[in-house]
């Protein structure tokens, strides 16, 4: 059953498309569309149904009710929708591990690489991800035998206790940042003369972030 306005099924797909946004419908749990012989059909994402005229004009209003115009609008969320899951693939290719792999490093059973992450996630010495169901450690904050860097444990604890989004921790800490002159915080701690820069830095955002949060 074709979208009871295939004009406007059509031009709002031609929309989405033009600006590279089509692809993140789904994550933002909007309805989604395909082509089929030429005709635009929009389903509802948890039915799997057609949306109806009315429907399609509402998607229409929500997705363009930033800006002052809506012919020159943009779908703001889907936008910070695309940058949040590209930095996000920037940070995985950065590498990281699973609990597999931090049993390899270690030297020890999976299962005993398991209890330890879970143990230092809560004494807040190390940074987990959670990914598709699955933990990730990322393996900037770690030695080569599988350990949380030293210099790393007064940065993580109050970044960790704050609440603030692990993606987000793990960003700040391997982007240049303003709060450090542009250094990479994890690579400045490094540095004995640094490191009290970056955990002055670090509780600061994380002040930040429980003031955001309150």
């Amino acid at each position: 059953m074709p979208d009871g306005d295939p004009a406007l099924a059509r031009e709002l797909a031609d929309w989405l498309e033009g600006l590279g946004l089509a692809d993140q419908l789904a994550a933002a749990g909007l309805p989604t569309y395909e082509r089929v012989d030429g005709v635009v059909r929009w389903t509802e994402p948890a039915t799997g149904e057609p949306l109806d005229a009315g429907r399609l004009a509402e998607l229409d209003r929500l997705l363009r009710a930033q800006g002052d115009d809506p012919a020159h609008a943009v779908p703001v969320a889907l936008v910070r929708l695309r940058r949040e899951t590209r930095r996000r693939q920037e940070l995985l290719d950065g590498g990281w591990l699973d609990y597999a792999g931090v049993a390899a490093l270690r030297g020890v059973s999976t299962n005993a690489a398991r209890f330890a992450v879970h143990k230092a996630a809560e004494r807040r010495t190390l940074l987990v991800v959670g990914h598709e169901g699955a933990i990730l450690v990322p393996t900037f904050q770690l030695d080569d035998t599988g350990e949380v860097r030293t210099e790393l444990l007064t940065v993580l604890e109050p970044l960790l206790a704050s609440g603030e989004d692990p993606w987000r921790t793990w960003a700040w800490l391997t982007t240049p940042a303003a709060l450090l002159g542009g250094a990479v915080p994890h690579e400045a701690a490094r540095d004995p003369e640094e490191l009290p820069v970056v955990q002055r830095a670090a509780v600061a955002l994380a002040e930040r972030s429980r003031s955001a949060q309150g």
